[in-house]
This record gives structure tokens, sequence and C-alpha cells, in this order.
């Protein structure tokens, strides 16, 4: 029978507390060790659920003895460095996204997973997602093109508000520009999918709205990339009448395939009704069981499909390319 895997876990925001919720009651992993750097969300953590321990320290936790694996969802700053820390004490790492503010040191953190043979990866929800699976069958290096050839991909994002509401106690950053806004949160998984299914994005052109005080996050984009080829039309902005409504669309020559609100997917071949691929709840609670059992695997050297700190890397980059904007 394999035996449990214990969790350090380092932040302890909105990501950390429902990565915590998730986490709660697995048959493999476990935390045993958190900390946060504000000391009454750790104490309320603590409170609600006294089989937790508390380091004195990010430093003393990934130091403590009997750790199998670090989660770091602290704001993106000190990804890199906590990673760095905890490859130091031969811990694996599953860390939030945007994965670094300092592209020049993630590219060194790489190139040290590399050599040494660390393990790593970023948590991109819909890596273990049906609809990505079904993307790869459809248009994917290896796919048979049962939909025929792919003509472009759409991307649309609407926010009532951001951050959005469950996000307030995220923190400032999350709605400034300089680490936080919509497109590296939201947006950010849809490039994920879009290119581990294509390949590398080029942006062709971006206009992006900010406000007027040189400070808050962006307001609106209006994109256009091309991948593998395919134009891809991104539409992302404030104004819409639920806190979060996303969607991708897929089309074909003979079909397309759409996701829907994080993990519901349909697919349509031509002449022929829409096809649900299951309800959107179940997708996300099989999506979310299979990530942790990927996660599992990673930790033990195991086979996985969670995207690693190049691919992360790599949307990232697209990500910031978006952003600066380009006429």
């Amino acid at each position: 029978m394999p035996g449990v895997l214990s969790i350090g876990v380092v932040g302890l925001g909105v990501m950390g507390q429902r990565m915590l919720a998730r986490l709660a009651g697995h048959a493999r992993l476990r935390v045993t060790q958190v900390w946060d750097e504000n000391p009454v969300v750790l104490a309320q953590v603590l409170a609600n659920d006294p089989m937790l321990r508390a380091a004195s320290s990010a430093e003393a936790l990934i130091r403590e003895p009997g750790l199998h694996g670090l989660y770091i969802a602290t704001p993106p700053g000190p990804h890199i460095a906590l990673s760095e820390r905890a490859f130091d004490a031969g811990l694996p790492v599953l860390c939030e996204k945007p994965l670094t503010t300092d592209f020049a040191a993630a590219r060194a953190c790489i190139e040290r997973i590399e050599q040494e043979r660390r393990r790593a990866a970023v948590n991109y929800s819909l890596a273990s997602s049906t609809g990505l699976a079904q993307l790869q069958l459809a248009f994917g290096a290896a796919s048979r093109r049962p939909l025929g050839a792919l003509r472009d991909v759409r991307i649309d994002l609407r926010f009532a508000a951001w951050p959005r509401p469950w996000q307030a106690g995220a923190g400032a950053w999350l709605s400034q520009r300089a680490e936080g806004g919509f497109t590296r949160e939201v947006l950010s998984h849809f490039i994920f999918v879009l290119q581990r299914v294509l390949g590398p994005a080029r942006v062709v052109r971006s206009e992006v709205v900010y406000p007027a005080d040189g400070i808050g996050s962006e307001l609106s984009v209006e994109a256009e990339l091309s991948a593998a080829g395919v134009p891809v039309m991104i539409s992302a902005g404030i104004g819409g009448e639920r806190a979060d409504d996303n969607r991708m669309l897929w089309r074909a020559s003979e079909g397309e395939i759409e996701l829907r609100d994080w993990f519901g997917v349909t697919q349509q071949r031509q002449g022929e009704r829409v096809q649900s691929l299951g309800d959107a709840e179940t997708l996300r609670m099989n999506g979310m069981t299979d990530q942790l059992g990927h996660w599992a695997a990673m930790l033990e050297g195991r086979s996985h499909s969670l995207p690693g700190f190049a691919e992360a890397l790599a949307v990232q980059q697209t990500i910031e390319a978006i952003l600066a904007g380009k006429p």
C-alpha cells in the first residue's frame, strides 16, 4: 500500500487555503506544515485545522525533516527563491502561477532543474482536464484530425469586477499592474492549453487598456496571436454580468470544440447536434482529482502531465508580450 506523502505549504491566501480544502481527506497527500507571513491568517488556518503545525518561517518549513514536497502559494515575487531553497533541501515543488517576476532568475532555475533533474511543476488546473485531452486528440501533434484542419481559436473572458469576489482576501497585488490582473491570473490558463496543444504562440497584435492611476491592472485586452499558423483571437475585459465568464472555441473544417466555464466541454461535428462531454461540475471534480494523482506521481518521480517550470515560463512570456501591447 503506497504511503502518505507529507506536504508543506508556504502561503495561505486564497489559493493556499483552497488547496488545503482540496487535500483534506486525500488518501495520500497530507499537509503537515504551513506558514504565512501574516500571523492573523496563519492563526485562522490553524484554528480551522488543529492537526496542522505552523513553521516559524518559510525557511524553517523547507528544512523540516520528513516532508516529501513543497507547495508555494505566495504572490509571484518570491516563487523562484523559495523553489531554489526547496531544491537545496531536496524537495519537489508545486508552485502557483504566474511563475515569476524575474525571467532571468526563472531561466537560471530551469537550467538547474534540468541539470540536477529536480522535480517541479506549476499549478495550471486545466492540465488534467477532459477539455485539454479532447483538444489534444483533435488537434495535437499526434492527432489524426477527426474534426479536420483547425481554422481558428477564440478566447473570450468577462468579469463583473476584478479581483473577483472570492479573491478579496488575496491582497492588493492581484489588482495591481506589477504582478496581478486577469491576463496573468485567468487568460494564462487558456494560453497554457493553447500552447500545450499547438506549441509556442506569437503575438501579432495587442491592445491593452489600463486605468489612469498607473497602478491598477488592465481593464480590457483585445489581441490576435498565431500558433502553428492558426489565428487566435482574444477578447477579455471587466464589465460582464457574471463574476467569471470564460469561453474557448476551437473551430475546424469539419466541426468544433468549446471549453466553457473552465471545465465544461462540448463538441460538434458538421451537420450533427452539439455533444456535451459531461456535466461541467463532474468534469471539474474529475480533473481536480486527476491533478492530485499527477502531483503524487511527480513527488515519487513517476510520469505525470503537470506543466514544468519551462512550460510555465513559456506561457508567461506570451502573457507578458500580450500585456506589453503591439499595434
